[in-house]
């Protein structure tokens, strides 16, 4: 099968591998005069094309045509691979190529979270709800008489500010709030310590505990009334047990969500009960005691709002209570405006400590 290709006189002589037709090829579809060329393609070289003066000696003539069939077979060869060298499947090198293009020009895909902090983004649903009602007072959708517009809760302020009476109870509502703030996060985080780290503390706390984060504070007022009056014990003890539950339930999940493994590191180390609390468990719990604060320090104000309002003589919910005898709506407007300034404040002061106190971690959140 194997004979070399003859050159007529006159035409130039290309050094190569010889070039023989393969049927086998020409049956499953290779373009007419392909063949296949015998030995690798390391050895063939880059094939030398006729020069001017030869194609001009001899225009027509039948070795030149045949020079050019070998020139026009060679460059098939050169850009397109032989079937037989070809691994089967694989895809051709034009249909590589355009799949490449394809994947350089894909657009790009957006990237999956919530993306970047918006900043000032926290302030954006207040202002758009304080938006929506200056356009529902301006417009008359919302009745005076029904709830006051911005403009009138500004002047009624003022008015408050002149007399003294805004920041003589906004202070006892403070003093309030932080003492059973601090109170109800203290006993919250010590009742999760004993039982989160022992199982006969989990054993006699938590089911308690658990029976009274299904029994509303509200339910209790009567009981607390009878039992310490109507005086700051009771305010402060409402509060208190308010606060210490949410404490108490993210605390003691933390503590147990931390890895066992950490507890044979330290073991293995030979770590005292001390500074195993104090560099594995403490650390360790921070996500969740951070998060029972941020729980805490809503149920406080909701708290204080329910107790203020009950035989008291102080504080923003006796003025508020005042307010509804004489049917002084601005007023009572005022407080829950205070009310909802203050939480949003608290909050994101706990929030700010939360994103410095974790900033080690990767989330969502940023």
């Amino acid at each position: 099968m194997t004979a070399n290709v003859t050159r007529a006189v006159g035409a130039p002589t290309v050094s190569g591998p010889v070039v023989t037709e393969d049927p086998v090829h020409q049956d499953a579809g290779a373009s007419p005069g392909v063949g296949v060329v015998q030995g690798t393609a390391t050895a063939l070289g880059p094939p030398v094309p006729p020069s001017t003066a030869d194609r001009s000696a001899s225009p027509g003539t039948a070795g030149e045509r045949e020079n050019r069939s070998l020139w026009t077979t060679l460059r098939l060869w050169t850009t397109r691979a032989a079937p037989r060298d070809r691994v089967p499947g694989a895809p051709s090198p034009s249909r590589l190529a355009a799949r490449t293009d394809r994947k350089a020009f894909k657009p790009r895909r957006p990237r999956l979270g919530p993306g970047r902090r918006i900043p000032g983004g926290a302030l954006l649903g207040p202002f758009l709800l304080l938006a929506a009602w200056a356009a529902g007072s301006a417009t008359g959708v919302l009745d005076p008489r029904v709830l006051s517009a911005p403009w009138t809760v500004v002047t009624t302020v003022g008015d408050l500010i002149a007399n003294g009476r805004l920041q003589d109870n906004l202070a006892t509502s403070a003093e309030r709030f932080a003492y059973g703030l601090v109170l109800g996060v203290a006993i919250g985080t010590v009742l999760a310590l004993v039982s989160g780290l022992s199982r006969w503390g989990e054993a006699v706390l938590d089911g308690p505990i658990q029976i009274k984060r299904a029994v509303p504070s509200l339910a209790l007022l009567p009981l607390l009334i009878l039992w310490l009056g109507i005086g700051e014990g009771m305010k402060i003890t409402t509060i208190v047990l308010g606060v210490l539950i949410p404490v108490y339930i993210h605390t003691h999940n933390g503590l147990r969500g931390i890895d066992s493994r950490y507890a044979e590191l330290a073991e293995t180390v030979d770590l005292g009960h001390a500074a195993f609390i104090r560099r594995v468990i403490l650390p360790g719990a921070l996500p969740g005691f951070l998060l029972g604060l941020r729980f805490a320090v809503t149920s406080a104000w909701l708290s204080l709002v329910v107790v203020e309002q009950i035989n008291s003589t102080s504080g923003i919910g006796y003025m508020m209570e005042l307010a509804r005898t004489y049917g002084q709506t601005d007023v009572i407007v005022v407080g829950l405006v205070l009310y909802g300034v203050l939480g949003l404040l608290s909050d994101g002061a706990v929030r700010l400590v939360q994103r410095r106190a974790l900033s080690w971690r990767r989330t969502l959140a940023g």
